[in-house]
This record gives C-alpha cells, structure tokens and sequence, in this order.
C-alpha cells in the first residue's frame, strides 16, 4: 500500500514565527498531535503536543520555531507504508510530512499505519474464512 493512499492530504500548517499558543489552539481544535511548520512554501520543521507540553506557562511568548524539531524525516507518496513503518520505528517518531518534489503534499501518522495494516489483516481475515477446511 503507498503512502499516497493513506496519508492525510492539505495538512493544517503553522509558520516558525507563530507562538506555541496558536499551535495548541489549532492542535486541540483539529484533533490533532502535531504540525508541520512551513516558510515561504517549504517545510522547515514539525511541532509537536509533546514539543508544546515541555514549554507550559511560556505558549504565549515561545515561538513555534524555538521548540520545533527542524529538518524532520519526510517520506513521499509513492513510498510503502511498511517502509514509512520501518522509519517511525527506527526513528521513533509518530508522525512523517510527505513531500513531492519538495512540497509538502500529506502527512502520514502511525495512526494511518495502523489503519492501513487493519485493512490488510481484514482482507487476509475475509480469505481465511472462506478457505475450505481440509
């Protein structure tokens, strides 16, 4: 299964120059655990709830830039979601921003990872039950 198909497209992004307070407000408004931090169209980092959680008392006068992770691992879309896989777990990190040709296009969760190896483990499970038994 390629990234292409279980990644979430158009993710909601956030600038270096916003505060921490901004990305906690669109993180629990949009259900979401993390953020890829874009300048002039080009990914330059990823913020996090943890990111967020570790400045507490400061959301006002932090900037996102300050706290982000830069330079994040990325994947593109035509890329395996087993391989997305392999690097959330090498890297363990919960989220990948997926680019192609430079821009950034979806973000991948281990979320969405689960959810494409419950497709597959469905698929194989409705083979099962139709096998005969011998």
């Amino acid at each position: 299964m390629l990234i292409g198909d279980m990644m979430t497209n158009g993710p909601v992004t956030v600038s270096s120059w916003d505060t921490l307070r901004k990305a906690a407000e669109i993180m629990k408004n949009g259900g979401f655990r993390r953020l890829p931090v874009v300048e002039r169209g080009r990914l330059v980092g990823i913020i996090t709830d943890r990111d967020i959680r570790s400045h507490i008392g400061f959301l006002d006068s932090t900037s996102i830039g300050s706290a982000m992770t830069a330079n994040p691992k990325t994947i593109n879309p035509r890329m395996t979601v087993e391989d997305a896989a392999r690097l959330m777990i090498e890297h363990k990190i919960d989220g990948l921003p997926v680019l192609d040709k430079g821009k950034l296009v979806g973000i991948l969760t281990s979320t969405d990872v689960m959810k494409a190896f419950l497709q597959v483990e469905a698929g194989v499970q409705g083979v099962r039950d139709h096998e005969p038994i011998l």
